[in-house]
């Protein structure tokens, strides 16, 4: 355990992880492993979902994973691969650092796992494993916070 500057101790536990839901669809298999002759064209998409559960310092953080992969001549889907990864925490901090711990802090901990599973999913399709590059969850935030902030505004 930690303390900040006022000395107060500070503590974030991940109690357990747990895969939420996840799901994987590959409609032009198995005709897509005769046919793919150039790189597929791949997307991934990454949000992260905080809520707050009955006691006040104990959070399920969701880590929202989706990645597609299109044949690039005519943009049919090759594979639609969705992960919902989720951990359930404990946070004992000050208010003002309770976001950021949740929003980038634990997934940032929590990405190693989801993007395992994602690779895993794809190889065991008979696919090229999907290997997502690290996430910078600190940038992400912001640009949600900004979007929000903007939103707000209008």
């Amino acid at each position: 355990m930690t303390k900040n500057e006022n000395n107060q101790p500070l503590s974030v536990q991940i109690i357990s992880q747990y895969i939420k839901d996840l799901s994987f669809e590959a409609p032009a298999m198995p005709q897509i492993l005769v046919d793919l002759k150039n790189a597929p064209a791949i997307s991934v998409d990454i949000d992260v979902r905080v809520n707050k559960m009955d006691d006040a310092k104990l959070f399920s953080v969701d880590l929202h994973i989706k990645g597609t992969a299109k044949r690039p001549d005519d943009n049919r889907e090759i594979f639609i691969c969705e992960l919902l990864y989720g951990a359930l925490v404990m946070a004992d901090v000050p208010a003002e650092h309770l976001e950021p711990v949740l929003i980038v802090q634990i997934p940032h901990m929590l990405f190693p796992y989801a993007r395992a599973i994602v690779a895993n999913v794809t190889r065991e399709a008979g696919l090229p494993p999907l290997q997502i590059n690290p996430i910078d969850f600190a940038t992400l935030y912001r640009e949600k916070a900004k979007k929000q902030q903007d939103k707000d505004i209008n």
